[in-house]
């Protein structure tokens, strides 16, 4: 994969096909490399509506996403932590929901150690 995507390249082949990076990454390693990609379901991109993602176990997830721009918004169905105006991308009340003993959380007493 170096040579297709070290020393700038990898932005360049972003650019070029005008899709972002976690796209441009399986283009490369599918489409260039002929590589076989393997679906995981836990793995969400910002192409994946986020509301349709059960989160009645976030910790078992990869990864989330989001895009918020204009009238146009793909964010977490978070029902519980803050509200859309504190926390817009509802990865703050994602964070509190995973490690609710960080000082910021609704209902938290404690910090946690670190």
């Amino acid at each position: 994969m170096s040579p297709l995507a070290s020393g700038g390249k990898f932005t360049k082949v972003c650019d070029r096909i005008q899709l972002p990076d976690d796209v441009t990454v399986g283009y490369i390693a599918g489409h260039l490399l002929g590589q076989n990609l393997t679906v995981i379901p836990q793995f969400h991109s910002h192409f994946e509506t986020m509301k349709f993602i059960d989160m009645k176990n976030p910790g078992s997830e990869i990864t989330f996403s989001y895009v918020r721009y204009a009238e146009y918004e793909n964010i977490l169905d978070i029902p519980y932590g803050f509200s859309e105006q504190e926390d817009p991308s509802r990865f703050l009340s994602l964070h509190c929901e995973l490690f609710p003993n960080f000082s910021y959380c609704p209902n938290s007493n404690t910090t946690p150690s670190r």
